[in-house]
């Protein structure tokens, strides 16, 4: 029952027992009081010395006093510190509605006690003026003060149907055993507040690993739900995240009364109790919502609030509010396990919106590898040249980050074509477009029949004028003429191609500048007669770098020994035998870069 409800009828205090007067009752001059001896006083200490929880010792102070006072209505009030009343926490002969009461301190025969310090004798409490009565039948009454350290924590209260049923031994008694407990029910109290808080501290280091695991706001929020109920036995309860963008508070999660509902409302930053703390930057506790003015209605149910705001790397992200239907409800105790809780959601939430955030950027990325992917594919030509003379064949395995290799081959006329293999700096969409581009330029050039040092010049000059940051390109031109079987090669910093002729194999040693990278670069060529059954191979810098699982690379060496024993075999073989063991060689190793081989044979 409370206060309010109290204070609505006939004010009471005489707690309404279940007993009715008894007819055969003795009179206060039959009543025998015990004498206080030194087995109840070993007896009350060794109930006082072998229990810390807090309903055993009051039950056994309950039963040590009827050892010396035949009482049938017994209370153990303590006063709650937060809201300043006396609330019953043991009794014997009182009804629910009784126990559920709130009194005030001065009101009453109890509220007098705890506010005077002195106990009360009433011998007809029908005489008391504003006695508070609650069960018609209840005459006499006892009630002593529990005083610890000179701070009064409680009430003894005993009751008679019976005018003049207790005595000043009554009183001396109940006192001196008051007296005694005081000091046994506060060091019980601390031990049941300490394991409460070791339990929420357990409980919150649970709550913290299992929310760093949680990556989904929308998951995580409803778990924080389901987790803060094991500390908090709330009835609503709800979570606002600041948008910055419009500068209002939405409604992210709520419950109420065990039930998820949606209320998709938005409200402004500085309403209502949310508002201000998030004003303050601190958690605010509203013991009765009706006499706070600043409150905004959400739930009309509610009587008690607390909300605490989330606040990340010193910026408010966010509030957590609670909510429920009893006035005073939170403690201290809540209010240090929201505040602590709050610190870890804080991090959570922007883990967990960090992680979406990524997640959304890697579905762009992938995107855009894609992208990249179908554009580097496209750059590379459908077809070989066809000649009389010579065989061409290449093989390309793109790596799995998109890298900038490129090859095609560019007619010049019936008997002679370009043979290209170049490398774009970087990698991805940005590696991808800036092959494209290379790529457009030397095609446009090949209209006017350059050699090879002259495209190499011309594609340095157009990249000068279109200069990128960090952007470059490395670049092996060569020019076959099937007339008379000679090749011509100029070098832009790519890998130097091996020529082999009768299983001897060696560099074609040319050298230069990487395109675009310099102003005014000069080029040299050179000219390579060949012979039926020689062969040059091409490849990209992926071929001689790659790694193996030892974090070996596969070097020049291995190259050359692959040349040397397939030389023999047509272009195709060549180029499938340097591949096959390259990739032998990496084993279940990454290809970090992309592998490129182009085999001219001379027929």
């Amino acid at each position: 029952m409370s206060e309010e409800t109290t204070q609505a009828g006939t004010p009471h205090h005489g707690f309404e027992g279940d007993y009715r007067p008894s007819t055969a009752a003795p009179s206060p001059a039959q009543i025998q009081v015990e004498p206080l001896s030194s087995e109840f006083l070993m007896r009350l200490a060794d109930a006082l010395n072998t229990t810390l929880d807090l309903q055993t010792l009051l039950k056994r102070t309950a039963d040590l006093v009827r050892a010396v006072i035949d009482y049938r209505i017994f209370a153990i009030l303590l006063v709650n510190d937060r809201t300043r009343d006396l609330r019953m926490r043991f009794q014997i002969g009182h009804t629910p509605e009784a126990e559920r009461m709130r009194i005030k301190m001065g009101h009453g025969i109890v509220g007098q006690v705890a506010q005077n310090r002195q106990a009360m004798l009433v011998n007809d409490v029908r005489e008391v003026e504003n006695y508070i009565s609650a069960n018609p039948a209840v005459r006499s009454e006892l009630a002593v003060p529990l005083i610890v350290k000179n701070r009064v924590i409680g009430v003894i209260d005993i009751q008679s149907e019976q005018v003049g049923y207790f005595s000043p031994e009554h009183m001396r008694l109940l006192t001196l055993t008051a007296s005694r407990i005081g000091q046994a029910i506060e060091n019980a109290r601390l031990y049941t507040r300490v394991s409460r808080q070791a339990q929420t501290l357990e409980v919150l280091n649970e709550i913290s690993r299992e929310l760093t695991s949680i990556l989904d706001v929308d998951a995580l929020l409803e778990r924080v739900g389901q987790l803060l109920r094991r500390i908090i036995d709330f009835q609503m309860f709800s979570v606002w995240l600041l948008n910055e963008n419009d500068q209002v508070l939405e409604n992210r999660y709520a419950v109420r009364f065990g039930q998820r509902f949606d209320p998709n409302e938005k409200i402004p930053l500085h309403r209502g109790i949310v508002g201000l703390a998030i004003d303050e930057r601190r958690l605010v506790h509203v013991p009765d919502v009706r006499k706070d003015q600043r409150y905004h209605m959400f739930n009309p149910e509610a009587r008690s609030e607390m909300a605490v705001p989330l606040i990340y790397k010193g910026k408010v992200i966010g509030v957590l509010d609670i909510e429920h239907t009893r006035t005073n409800y939170f403690n201290e105790d809540h209010e240090r396990a929201m505040t602590t809780l709050s610190a870890q959601i804080a991090i959570s939430i922007e883990n967990a919106r960090l992680y979406q955030r990524v997640a959304q950027q890697e579905q762009r990325l992938e995107k855009d590898l894609a992208m990249a992917r179908e554009v580097q594919l496209r750059l590379l030509p459908p077809g070989k040249p066809k000649h009389k003379n010579a065989e061409f064949a290449t093989r390309f395995i793109p790596a799995r980050s998109i890298g900038g290799d490129l090859y095609d081959f560019i007619p010049y006329d019936v008997t002679r074509s370009a043979v290209v293999l170049g490398d774009v700096s970087g990698k991805a969409t940005a590696a991808a477009l800036y092959a494209a581009l290379v790529s457009g330029i030397m095609r446009s050039e090949a209209s006017q029949d350059p050699s090879p040092s002259a495209m190499l010049e011309l594609l340095n000059d157009s990249l000068q004028e279109r200069k990128l940051d960090a952007q470059y390109v490395v670049m092996l031109y060569s020019l076959w003429n099937d007339e008379n079987r000679t090749v011509q090669i100029a070098n832009a910093g790519a890998s130097q191609p091996l020529i082999c002729r009768n299983g001897d194999v060696d560099f074609v040693h040319a050298e230069g500048f990487p395109l675009g990278m310099f102003p005014n670069v000069k080029y040299e060529e050179f000219t390579i007669s060949t012979q039926p059954g020689d062969s040059l191979i091409f490849f990209s810098d992926g071929i001689t770098d790659a790694l193996n699982m030892e974090e070996e690379m596969f070097g020049d060496d291995r190259l050359k020994a692959v040349v040397k024993k397939t030389f023999h075999k047509p272009a195709a073989k060549i180029a499938d035998a340097i591949l096959a063991e390259v990739g032998k060689f990496q084993g279940e190793r990454e290809h970090f870069d992309d592998e490129t081989v182009v085999v001219l044979k001379v027929l």
